[in-house]
């Protein structure tokens, strides 16, 4: 009976045993589904530890990709504001503050190879102080390609001459840079701007040579005759117009030359007489002058050869003053009546300088001739074709016209100052060449173009 009493305890035991189990685990299956603070926390603690993982086993790539978009938008945002602020400097008038530049070449090394030494010094330069220096990048246009501008006269390729040697030479101002000329940038540089250049023969040949300079000598078909604005038309009977304006459309900018070989007014005294006598008014500027110099962002004169008595007379020229013919001794005298209607004419434009602030005007000083043993009817010359025999340097500071240079001290109006330096090109001359072959007169006033007259635009964009 005890033996199978055992075996009931034991089994009743076991049963007791699975029961607990299933209980407890009925318990803690119903306290999970009850409590989801302890699965959200069981959660949570898994990503926390999963966490730095994510971070060590991110694709570098991406990281970096990350921060180098970040630094290019930063040097982009940089880039667009510098470029914003230089076109707005750009965009205002011709003053543009010039580009630092990181250059570590010393101020003599600059200067030898030409090259301003500092961004700013162009402003105090003195161009007319320098040297003439061989350069195989002249001359800046073809002699025989820039016929659309260039007469024939003029360029001297067309004619018998043999030696261009001349052609091959610019000028380096001592302590400064002359910008090298380029067509396009000088039509960028006078966007919607108008240059005029009004005097005698010569100021026609910087003309001539500023237009085959600004097309490279080449052929520009659209470019517009626009002479009529200006009342630049041929007069009946009349050789040649008073004048040329031509525009370049691509950027509105005019070039114009207007000739008055003394800046003053001419006034017919009897208009029904073919053969009567001008009024030359010293005091009084050229018509053209007065009526359309609003319209002009830069002008340049030049007077100085028809100042003698041959070609006053041959003009029929009657000096006056104050309106009337002119009855002061002093002035009856050639040089006396030029200085006083320089002065009369700078004093003039002087003044009109403050109506018109953006306006920059130049008087150009005299060009020189070079005739020898003789004038252009006597049996002057000027054979030389060795260029620079004379020599290379100008080195003194005040100018070789004194007439100019004292007229606008301490005016608004700037100097164009040539003399010195031309004065050392006496083998650029037309000299005794011609279309037709040589001829007895020479000509040792007007230039060969290309040739000198390049270099007088030259320094005046150095300056605007």
């Amino acid at each position: 009976m005890m033996k199978g009493g055992s075996v009931y305890v034991l089994r009743g035991k076991r049963l007791s045993f699975t029961i607990v189990a299933l209980t407890c685990t009925t318990i803690l299956l119903l306290a999970w589904e009850w409590t989801p603070f302890v699965n959200n926390l069981i959660l949570e603690n898994q990503f926390e530890i999963l966490s730095p993982e994510i971070q060590i086993h991110a694709p570098a790539a991406d990281l970096m990709s990350t921060k180098n978009k970040a630094s290019m938008e930063e040097e982009f945002s940089d880039e667009s504001e510098a470029r914003e602020i230089r076109t707005d400097q750009a965009g205002q008038g011709f003053d543009v503050p010039p580009t630092v530049s990181s250059d570590t070449r010393s101020p003599e090394t600059r200067i030898d190879e030409g090259l301003p030494t500092s961004p700013v010094e162009t402003k105090g330069c003195n161009y007319a102080k320098g040297k003439w220096v061989a350069d195989s990048r002249r001359p800046l246009y073809s002699g025989f390609g820039c016929k659309q501008w260039l007469s024939g006269m003029w360029a001297c390729r067309m004619t018998q001459r043999k030696d261009f040697s001349y052609e091959g030479y610019r000028w380096q101002p001592e302590k400064c840079m002359v910008p090298e000329f380029e067509g396009s940038k000088f039509l960028r540089r006078m966007r919607d701007k108008t240059i005029a250049l009004v005097g005698d023969s010569l100021g026609r040949q910087q003309f001539q040579s500023l237009m085959c300079m600004v097309t490279g000598g080449k052929e520009i078909p659209d470019v517009e005759n626009v002479g009529k604005e200006y009342g630049l038309a041929k007069p009946r009977g009349a050789i040649r117009p008073d004048g040329w304006a031509y525009r370049f459309p691509s950027t509105n900018t005019t070039i114009l030359y207007y000739w008055s070989a003394s800046l003053c007014e001419l006034e017919a005294l009897n208009i029904t007489n073919p053969k009567t006598e001008y009024a030359m008014h010293l005091d009084r500027p050229a018509t053209f002058l007065i009526r359309y110099l609003p319209r002009f962002d830069v002008l340049v004169l030049n007077t100085g050869h028809h100042w003698n008595r041959g070609k006053i007379n041959g003009n029929r020229w009657v000096m006056y003053v104050d309106g009337r013919p002119n009855d002061n001794r002093a002035l009856a005298d050639i040089g006396n009546a030029k200085n006083f209607t320089v002065n009369s004419i700078v004093k003039w434009l002087d003044s009109q300088l403050l109506q018109h602030p953006k306006l920059k005007a130049f008087f150009r000083t005299m060009a020189p001739r070079h005739f020898i043993n003789g004038d252009w009817n006597t049996g002057g010359s000027c054979d030389n074709t060795i260029p620079l025999a004379g020599g290379s340097e100008v080195s003194q500071d005040e100018s070789s016209d004194p007439v100019i240079g004292g007229a606008v001290n301490g005016s608004r109006v700037k100097i164009l100052d040539i003399t010195a330096i031309s004065q050392l090109r006496d083998e650029g001359h037309i000299s005794k060449y011609s279309l037709k072959g040589t001829q007895e007169m020479q000509d040792c006033l007007h230039w060969c173009l290309p040739g000198i007259p390049d270099t007088w635009n030259e320094l005046l964009y150095a300056q605007i």
